[in-house]
Formats: structure tokens, C-alpha cells, sequence
């Protein structure tokens, strides 16, 4: 798949560059929320850590598909950009497989999207044939995604988060998702979300630009 590299359109630009900053707000939350998930499943030290930079840097092939995507103020997505956006495990992937991370975390990167009842994506796997890692990712992920203003809509507070997730359990290890649902009512996990919260207000387009030179 080929990307246009020259970007002349200031509105396409600026679409992108809040894709930019989105992903790295919600992948804050996702890894703070992913870290304090995994020690609860009982997760050595190591394993949780490794999470956490899995959290961070899952949908950095999101990136990648902004200029394709761009401007989308819809929850629906057409054939063409749902195509494009199911590649972004894979994408994100690949991108990490030019750096030193570990099996674990390059797995959980590519299969966080992958369902239990076995109808996720890329590779449709399903119940524990999904690393622990991964569905323990796909929670936080989800429920970050939730608490999240898009485009195409405001923040749902955190009862109705819940609430979503339970309508699609099918999707989710139960055993994953009560662990869930206990730690998201405590107040360490409010502090948690609270705390994620960064202000990228003094980050620029040039600074986003000077990345890729």
C-alpha cells in the first residue's frame, strides 16, 4: 500500500496532526490503565512493564492511515476504511519489528484486536489461543476508547463504559473483564485516569514535523 507523502492540503494536515496527538493521549491512558489491569491478573513485574510500552505503542499504525482517513466525523465507517483500518495491528507490527522489542510485546501489538468468540482481526483467533497479554490489552483499550471524546461523539462516563463492554462480552475474556470491573470503581484507578491526562495544547505542527526530519 502506497502513502502520499506530499501533503499540500492545510486542513488534510491538520486532521493528521490531531491524529497524532489523539494517539498519543489515548496510548497514555490505554498503558496506565493496561499496567494496573495486568498486576491484578497476577503478572510479574516484568510481564506488566511490557504491557505498559505494548499499551503505548499499540496503534501507532494508526498513524500511518491518518492521511487516509482523515476528516472522518462519522462512528461509520465505509468498506474502503474499514479495510484500511483493520491493517493497523498488522501495521503497527511491522513498524516495531525495526526495533528491539520483545516477542511478547510485538504479539500483544499485532492481536489486540483480536476477539474471544474468535471474530477479531488480523488473524481471527480465539478464547486462550489469544495471548493473555493481548486480551488483557483489549479491555483497556476499549474502555480508554470509551472514555474518550471522537469526532462523532462525546465521552460516555465510566457506568456507561461498563455498561458497553457488557453488551459485547463475547468479545472479551470474562475472567479479564471482572478484574475489570473491580479495579474500575476504586478510586486508585480514577487517579489513574486523572493522571493520564496530559496537555499536548503547546505541541505544534512544526514539532510533529520535525519528527520526520
Amino acid at each position: 500500500m502506497g502513502y502520499n507523502t506530499k501533503i499540500s492540503d492545510a486542513e488534510q494536515l491538520q486532521y493528521i496532526f490531531n491524529d497524532y496527538k489523539n494517539g498519543i493521549e489515548h496510548g497514555v491512558l490505554v498503558a496506565n490503565l493496561t499496567y494496573q489491569l495486568a498486576k491484578r491478573m497476577g503478572l510479574n513485574e516484568e510481564e506488566c512493564y511490557e504491557l505498559k510500552i505494548a499499551g503505548m505503542m499499540h496503534d501507532i499504525g494508526k498513524l500511518k492511515l491518518s492521511e487516509y482517513l482523515y476528516g472522518r466525523n462519522s462512528v461509520e465507517l465505509s468498506v474502503e476504511e474499514m479495510k484500511y483500518m483493520r491493517m493497523h495491528s498488522k501495521i503497527s507490527f511491522d513498524v516495531l519489528k525495526n526495533y528491539e522489542y520483545s516477542d511478547n510485546i510485538m504479539k500483544v501489538v499485532l492481536w489486540h484486536h483480536e476477539c474471544y468468540d474468535g471474530s477479531g482481526y488480523p488473524d481471527n483467533l480465539k478464547g486462550t489461543g489469544i495471548p493473555l497479554g493481548a486480551r488483557i490489552l483489549k479491555v483497556a483499550d476499549e474502555f480508554a476508547a470509551l472514555i474518550s471524546d471522537r469526532p462523532y461523539r462525546k465521552a460516555f462516563d465510566v457506568d456507561t463504559a461498563v455498561n458497553i463492554l457488557i453488551e459485547e462480552i463475547k468479545n472479551l475474556d470474562m475472567k479479564v473483564f471482572i478484574e475489570f470491573q473491580r479495579m474500575i470503581h476504586e478510586e486508585e484507578t480514577f487517579e489513574i485516569i486523572r493522571n493520564s491526562k496530559i496537555d499536548l495544547d503547546s505541541l505544534t505542527l512544526e514539532d510533529i514535523l520535525s519528527f520526520a526530519d
